[in-house]
């Protein structure tokens, strides 16, 4: 089914991964409150949402972005993939349709220790609320508990196809186990349980390092050109 939006351009302004570069947006601007259908559709077109607003980079000399989503029920993990299940195997996970009151705390201590040079710094309850939650669709957090200990939460968006990795946050105590890879992972693999297609990782940039982890999960489509291309597992791949 083909949906008609009406489509706003914002002003450019300093890119956040590409320094020097100018960034806009084209936005939806109809509401899409309880829409997931009409937001799976646009995601299929490389849009993404901060809060309620539904978002694809529009800028006028740079195509850099490129939205990523993993064929979940195709996915094998590599080998570092696999290490990182083995090593975190202690970790529980629960799978939540509503926050709780310990998320916040745990958000704020993510962004203000790890994420010091970022734009989300430094992290607020208000931020918190207006970048994570939505009423577009359904969500579920995938909870990572260390015995009672809640160490990692990925906010999930649910949709028709897919399932969408809006933002993980974790104990910074926990760093050196992954635990942004290992949730991706569980996010897959809450993905094939549910019978989706995809896991929508956002977008990549190649030259944005901090990013590149995203094309480590094959197989993977990439939108460019206004075509999905499916990358297929490198043979050297690790």
């Amino acid at each position: 089914m083909i949906y008609d939006f009406r489509l706003g351009i914002s002003k450019e302004f300093s890119c956040n991964y590409l320094p020097g570069n100018q960034e806009r947006l084209l936005i939806v601007v109809d509401e899409l409150h309880e829409q997931a259908n009409q937001y799976d559709y646009l995601m299929h077109q490389g849009f993404r949402r901060s809060g309620e607003q539904v978002y694809r980079p529009h800028c006028k000399a740079c195509h850099a972005c490129q939205s990523v989503k993993v064929m979940v029920q195709e996915f094998t993990p590599s080998k570092s993939q696999k290490r990182s299940l083995k090593k975190n195997q202690h970790l529980r996970l629960v799978k939540s349709r509503t926050p709780s009151e310990e998320y916040y705390p745990l958000f704020e201590r993510y962004i203000n220790e790890l994420h010091a040079d970022g734009a989300m710094y430094p992290a607020s309850a208000e931020q918190y609320q207006s970048f994570l939650f939505t009423h577009i669709c359904k969500q579920y957090f995938v909870e990572l508990y260390d015995g009672d200990k809640l160490v990692s939460v990925a906010v999930t968006d649910e949709l028709p196809s897919a399932l969408s990795a809006v933002y993980t946050f974790y104990n910074p105590d926990y760093r050196k186990n992954g635990l942004g890879i290992y949730s991706i992972l569980q996010q897959i693999h809450v993905a094939q349980t549910l019978g989706k297609e995809f896991l929508y990782l956002g977008y990549q940039i190649d030259d944005c390092q901090k990013m590149n982890y995203k094309t480590k999960f094959y197989p993977h489509q990439r939108l460019y050109n206004n075509q999905w291309h499916i990358v297929p597992r490198p043979s050297y791949s690790r």
